[in-house]
């Protein structure tokens, strides 16, 4: 499972071919330009519009709620679980359950090189994205590495346990109030530190999927070269098998993000005010996403899987966490899928819903196709009462 999540809104002018106003075959259509990469796949794409998000209040970013499918808000803890991680747990166990992935300016990945916007465990207990590829890379492949990675890996290493102990023995001084903040605090280095003994483990077979570590890494260009090194990790923790579920998040979920390196001179809250269709900047951005999305299906498609690809038993979700647009009320959130997840969902087809069904709606049908009998995915029977025209997955999507 791949979510990427784009900020700053995905206006549906940018996806929906022109003229397409009701449900059908993409066949005969031409993808808009800003998604043009995708028109050789265009038989593993379904576009939904028509969606909305409408309770999670997305203005600036729904935060964690574009993945939860309930209210998020800037600063706000997550309320409960987000959909990644639900499905983290169902799909076939691994190293790591879940790895997420933030690309943002270089001053932002440089002075935050971690941050929780997306995606959480539960109420309160946030996952962190990682932005630095060169700790990335050093927590999936450091221990396989020679040379300046495996000293700096070994060194991190030792602070790590460190760390821990002495955070797990602090903490219980806290008043109980403060305990369940300061035990997902402990509890990230004891996953961190876990992973590391447990790839270990699996060195050799490790070895066959490492990236080549170039100068993107230690002399990017841009931030772009930050952005590509990121994507590569994720995909080679997928094709190894080190995590089954993979969260992109462009913009990392906020307002900020810069694409320099496209030669895009504006960043940040400012490429939310622009209006994207026919926009040269928002063409060059969603282009760039769309040959990250082919370069995804691309390299699971060369990787065999029971009877056919990684590719074959994959899908892949791409949308915003904010939406349609910055200052959107969520009453319509654009989605668009690639692949059928072993046959589970309709592809080669665009289909307009009329807005009465929440993205809570979509989740639940991923959740149905992975074999997880619910009717609501993060929605309670008087919150459906105001916000779910029906119950149970999106019938139009699943074949």
């Amino acid at each position: 499972m791949i979510f990427f999540m784009q900020n700053q809104g995905f206006d549906p002018a940018t996806c929906i071919p022109a003229g397409m106003r009701n449900s059908g075959s993409l066949a005969g259509a031409k993808l808009p330009e800003p998604i043009s990469a995708l028109e050789p796949f265009k038989d593993r794409l379904h576009i939904i519009n028509g969606l909305h998000g409408i309770h999670t209040s997305p203005s600036h970013s729904a935060f964690f709620g574009a993945l939860g499918g309930y209210r998020g808000s800037d600063g706000v803890q997550p309320s409960g679980p987000t959909i990644d991680y639900e499905l983290s747990k169902v799909l076939p166990e691994t190293l790591l359950p879940h790895l997420c992935i933030g690309m943002d300016s270089m001053e932002n990945m440089v002075g935050k090189p971690t941050v929780a916007n997306l995606s959480a465990r539960g109420a309160g207990r946030p996952i962190f994205m990682h932005s630095n590829p060169n700790h990335l890379y050093q927590m999936l492949y450091g221990g396989i590495s020679q040379g300046d990675i495996r000293n700096h890996h070994e060194a991190r290493s030792s602070m790590l346990d460190r760390i821990e102990q002495l955070a797990a023995a602090k903490g219980q001084t806290l008043p109980v109030a403060d305990k369940q903040r300061y035990g997902e605090f402990v509890r990230g280095f004891n996953d961190i530190n876990g992973l590391r003994l447990r790839l270990d483990k699996v060195s050799d077979h490790l070895r066959k999927y490492a990236p080549r570590v170039d100068d993107g890494y230690t002399s990017p260009e841009f931030e772009t070269d930050w952005h590509d090194r990121l994507l590569d990790l994720g995909i080679s923790a997928l094709k190894s098998g080190i995590t089954n579920v993979l969260t992109i998040g462009s913009g990392r979920g906020e307002i900020f993000g810069a694409w320099k390196g496209l030669g895009v001179e504006k960043q940040g809250h400012n490429l939310g005010h622009m209006v994207q269709k026919d926009n040269p900047i928002w063409v060059k951005i969603r282009q760039y996403n769309s040959r990250m999305l082919v370069k995804l299906m691309e390299e699971l498609e060369s990787v065999p899987e029971g009877s056919g690809t990684m590719m074959d038993n994959t899908l892949i979700v791409y949308t915003s966490n904010n939406a349609d647009k910055q200052h959107t009320n969520g009453a319509n959130w654009p989605v668009m899928l690639l692949g059928n997840c072993n046959g589970a969902f309709k592809t080669g087809c665009f289909t307009q819903l009329q807005g009465k069904r929440p993205i809570n709606a979509l989740y639940t049908s991923i959740l149905r196709a992975s074999g997880v009998e619910v009717d609501r995915f993060n929605m309670t029977d008087k919150m459906a009462a105001k916000y779910d025209s029906g119950t149970g997955p999106l019938r139009e999507i699943l074949t």
